[in-house]
C-alpha cells in the first residue's frame, strides 16, 4: 500500500477503490470492536462519544486516511475509554483485544464466504472483481490484526502483553514502553517507509495464517 494513491493516477481506479473500501470497512470494524467490548465491560464513554457504531464517519480520521493514501501508513480515530468504569481488572485486555479480534472475525467470514460461493458455482464470485475485493479484504484485516498486536507505543498489543507476563516483567515492560515504545514504533514504521521489508514481512506472516482460518474445503 506504499503507492496507493499512484494506483488512481495510473488508471487502476477499480483496484484503488477496492483497497480504500476494504480499509475503511476494516478500520471501522476494528474501532467498533473496542467500543462494543468497552460497553460490555461497564464503560459507556465510547457510546456517549458516538463510537458504538459501524458507521465509518464516526471512526475514520481524515488526516489518517490521507496518510494512508499518500504515505502508505495511517490511523483511525482512537476510541475513548475510561478504565475506571470497567467491572473487571482484566477488562483492558479484552477491550484491547477486541479490535484485532474484529479484524480476525471479518477476515474469517470474508474468506470462507468467498470460498463457499466459488465452490457453489455462483458466477459472480468467479469474476476477477469479486476475487479482488474479497482477497484484499482478507489481506487488509489480517494485516491490521498482526500490526495492532505489536506491543509498541499505543498499539493494542501494548495492553495485551502485560497480562501474559509475570507481574515483575509486566511492570518492567510498561516502564520501558511508556518511555520508548512510541519511538520504537516510529522507527519500525520509518524502516518500512524507507524500503526495509517491514510491511512485506508482516504481510507474509499475516498470509501464513490463512490455513488456520479456512474452514471450507
Amino acid at each position: 500500500m506504499n503507492n496507493l494513491i499512484s494506483l488512481a493516477f495510473d488508471g487502476q481506479i477499480a483496484l484503488f477503490a477496492v483497497i480504500v473500501t476494504a480499509l475503511v470497512l476494516s478500520l471501522s470494524c476494528h474501532e467498533f470492536g473496542h467500543a462494543w467490548i468497552a460497553k460490555l465491560s461497564g464503560d459507556d464513554t465510547a457510546e456517549r462519544a458516538g463510537r458504538l457504531t459501524l458507521n465509518p464517519v464516526a471512526h475514520i480520521d481524515p488526516m489518517g486516511l490521507l496518510m494512508v493514501l499518500f504515505v502508505g501508513f495511517g490511523y483511525a480515530k482512537p476510541v475513548p475509554t475510561d478504565p475506571r468504569n470497567y467491572r473487571s481488572q482484566r477488562a483492558d485486555l479484552w477491550v484491547a483485544a477486541a479490535g484485532p479480534g474484529m479484524n480476525l472475525l471479518l477476515a474469517m467470514l470474508a474468506w470462507n464466504f468467498f470460498l463457499s460461493m466459488r465452490l457453489a458455482g455462483v458466477e459472480f464470485f468467479a469474476g476477477w472483481d469479486a476475487q479482488m475485493f474479497f482477497i484484499i479484504l482478507v489481506q487488509v484485516n489480517l494485516l491490521l490484526m498482526v500490526f495492532n498486536l505489536i506491543p509498541l507505543g499505543p498499539l493494542d498489543g501494548t495492553y495485551i502483553l502485560p497480562h501474559l507476563l509475570p507481574r515483575r516483567l509486566a511492570g518492567m515492560y510498561r516502564y520501558y514502553n511508556d518511555r520508548y515504545g512510541v519511538w520504537g514504533l516510529f522507527a519500525l514504521i520509518a524502516a518500512g517507509l524507507l524500503g526495509l521489508p517491514v510491511f512485506s514481512g508482516l504481510m507474509s506472516f499475516a498470509e501464513s495464517l490463512l490455513p488456520y482460518i479456512t474452514f471450507v474445503i
